[in-house]
This record gives structure tokens, C-alpha cells and sequence, in this order.
């Protein structure tokens, strides 16, 4: 099992390092499930944007880049041959949703058991987690979300894009929470590997 959580996606080097080292393969070669669906507003959607670009400067070819909005219809199909799935950020009660709508969360699931990659930005991030909870103060849960149940994918909550300024917040969550808390700031990632976790920065 291999899951990169970050707040910011590869803006920091070492993370890109990293996450190209996760891959056995030419960058070239490599095919990727891009899922934009949390992203909502034209501000979230600048953060997309930058993303993919991010993967292009890496190296990964556009053509395999397979987008997948789950607000639209989408093919399951192929996605077995994917090498990694990207989960971009944006709003995570509505990620959360769309995912258990459409039943994108068991072949999320499948998909890292089978030691496939998983790539979270912030609300991507948050999903991999046992409870979505943390996005509470942040995000806007206007899609009827009552039961904040993540993937649970990893046994911690992951708290992105963290400063000195939610501090008090995230103190007041963790003294709710029955996980343990991770912050990470933008330039951090926690990377997971079979239960080992690091922290890369």
C-alpha cells in the first residue's frame, strides 16, 4: 500500500523526487487517473490546472493522462492499467459524495491494495483518511454530507495547508478525534508505505 498525501500537490522538489522514486517506470510511460471532481470554483480550478501542468513538466505524457469528473458519465474501463490515481483538491464534503455516488471509492480502494499508487492535494488528501471531520471549519458542507467516514485508507487524519493561525482549531479537533492528527503544511507530504509513515519536507 502507497499513498502520497500532500496540501500542495509536487510544487516542492523533494516531494516530486519522491513521488517520481514511488514509480518503477520511464515518466514517459506512466498513466495516470486524474480526478478534478472536488474542484467547483473557477479559485479551485486554478489549483487544478496548476497540477496537471505539474505532471506534464514532469515528464508524463498528456495522452496518458485519463481524467475522471465524476460529476459526468465516465468508463471504469482501463483504469486497472493505471499506474497511479491523482485526487485533486477543492471542496471535501463534495468529493466525499461524488465518490460514494458513483462508486469511485471501491476502485479507489482496489486500487491501492493492489499496491498502486494514491496522490492526494488537500481534499484528496483528507478523503484517504477513516473521517473527513478536520475539512469541517474550511470546507462548505453543502452536499448533505452526514456521515464523514473517508476511505480509510491510512489510520490518521491528515490536516492540510496547516499555519500557526488553525492551530486552535486542529487542537480543539484533536481532542474530539478517536485517530491521531497529522498537520502538514504546504510544503510538507506524508508519505505512507505499508503502514510506515514519513514525513517528507
Amino acid at each position: 500500500m502507497r499513498l502520497l498525501l500532500t496540501s500542495n500537490g509536487l510544487a516542492n522538489q523533494k516531494i516530486a523526487d519522491v513521488f517520481l522514486g514511488l514509480l518503477d517506470k520511464p515518466t514517459s510511460e506512466l498513466k495516470v487517473i486524474f480526478v478534478p471532481t472536488a474542484a467547483r470554483t473557477e479559485h479551485e480550478l486554478k489549483y487544478v490546472r496548476n497540477s496537471k501542468q505539474e505532471l506534464l513538466d514532469l515528464g508524463i505524457l498528456d495522452g496518458n493522462i485519463r481524467e475522471i469528473n465524476l460529476d459526468n458519465t465516465f468508463s471504469f474501463k482501463g483504469l486497472g492499467d493505471c499506474d497511479l490515481i491523482y485526487v485533486c483538491g477543492g471542496n471535501t464534503f463534495y468529493l466525499l459524495k461524488k465518490v460514494r455516488e458513483t462508486g469511485f471509492d471501491k476502485i479507489i480502494v482496489d486500487f491501492v491494495k493492489n499496491d498502486r499508487l494514491y496522490f492526494g492535494v488537500s481534499a484528496g488528501s483528507i478523503l484517504a483518511c477513516p473521517d473527513i471531520g478536520i475539512a469541517a471549519p474550511f470546507d462548505l458542507n453543502d452536499s448533505g454530507v452526514t456521515d464523514f467516514s473517508g476511505l480509510n485508507l491510512i489510520d490518521v487524519i491528515v490536516s492540510p495547508h496547516y499555519s500557526n493561525k488553525d492551530k486552535l482549531i486542529i487542537e480543539k479537533f484533536k481532542s474530539k478525534s478517536k485517530f491521531p492528527v497529522v498537520p502538514l503544511t504546504d510544503s510538507q507530504a506524508l508519505l505512507i508505505i505499508d503502514g510506515k509513515k514519513e514525513i517528507i519536507e
